[in-house]
């Protein structure tokens, strides 16, 4: 009998960096109700919710920020600017750079875009 090699893709890389990337593009929300009670009377009753996330995922989502936050920093303006996932690098970039131009980070260049330089 022959044993075959077979190759485990290694699951850590990236770690921290990953795990945080993905809780950013995601978001993370927690709600939490928290109710103190002696002989059915309601003392204390604390209500918690908890945002992780992005500005784009933020905006995306529509979650509202604390009184005061200001929201419009340059970073919350990019995050408002709708984005597309390049078919070769899975980088976030603007919609219409993607379908008009090329990706920025690896040099995709979309069909519409050959088209109009095939044209020129």
């Amino acid at each position: 009998m022959e044993a075959e090699a077979v190759e485990v893709e290694n699951k850590q890389e990236g770690g921290l960096a990953l795990l945080i990337e993905k809780v950013l593009d995601k978001g993370l929300v927690i709600n939490a109700d928290i109710v103190v009670t002696i002989a059915d009377v309601e003392l204390l009753g604390i209500k918690i919710r908890a945002a992780l996330a992005s500005f784009a995922t933020a905006a995306q989502y529509g979650l509202q920020f604390p009184a005061g936050t200001n929201t419009q920093t340059e970073a919350w303006k990019a995050a408002l600017i709708e984005k597309e996932t390049c078919p070769q690098c899975e980088k976030r970039v603007p919609t219409e750079q993607l379908l008009d131009a090329y990706c920025p980070w690896c040099g995709w260049v979309s069909a519409k875009a050959r088209a109009s330089m095939a044209i020129r």
